[in-house]
């Protein structure tokens, strides 16, 4: 199959799961209400484009490439970026839903994570390091040798970190989720005091 390249264009309320998306190169485009779901997008490359209120959960991700990449609202449940191409991978997230998507060894650095819910996504060895992680619930997130150094999780929420098997060198967090870096420890932290 031909790959194509295709720049500067916009898909609206497009199910792509009846009518597949071209195989190929997508830069500057934008991407709303969009249904991928379950879709096999491997090998495509994205930069600089917008998804926007789409579907993408479940997508195969197996060297997909995305370069400068936005997600705005978009349901995105199970995706293994683990998968995607690393050269150049960068992208930010605002009020999406990752739940149970992996991060497994990626590197990620100056990553954005937004008003998104990231319950029980699994960042076990990659690399997050300067990535700010705001207004965010983590719960039930995997963090093991992850490294954090200079993230900046102060506005983030119901995280369990374990500073020993986690590099949090001046990481940011705020007081009132200390109990995220205390839990492995198995004592209570009183609240009242």
């Amino acid at each position: 199959m031909k790959e194509i390249y295709i720049t500067d264009e916009s898909f609206e309320n497009i199910n792509f799961t009846q009518k597949p998306l071209n195989l190929g190169e997508y830069e500057n485009c934008t991407f709303r209400s969009c249904n991928f779901e379950y879709l096999n997008i491997s090998g495509f490359r994205f930069t600089d484009c917008e998804f926007i209120e789409s579907n993408l959960s479940m997508t195969k991700l197996a060297g997909t490439a995305f370069r400068e990449v936005v997600f705005k609202n978009c349901k995105m449940f199970g995706m293994a970026f683990n998968d995607c191409n690393e050269f150049g991978l960068s992208f930010k997230f605002e009020g999406c839903a990752l739940n149970n998507s992996v991060f497994y060894k990626s590197t990620i650095r100056k990553t954005h994570f937004k008003n998104s819910k990231l319950i029980e996504v699994d960042f076990s060895e990659a690399d997050i390091s300067n990535s700010v992680i705001s207004d965010c619930d983590l719960s039930g997130a995997i963090f093991d040798t992850t490294n954090l150094e200079k993230a900046d999780l102060r506005t983030s929420y119901n995280y369990t970190i374990n500073p020993v098997k986690n590099n949090l060198r001046k990481a940011k967090f705020s007081l009132s989720e200390i109990q995220g870096l205390l839990r492995h420890l198995d004592i209570e932290v009183d609240k009242n005091n």
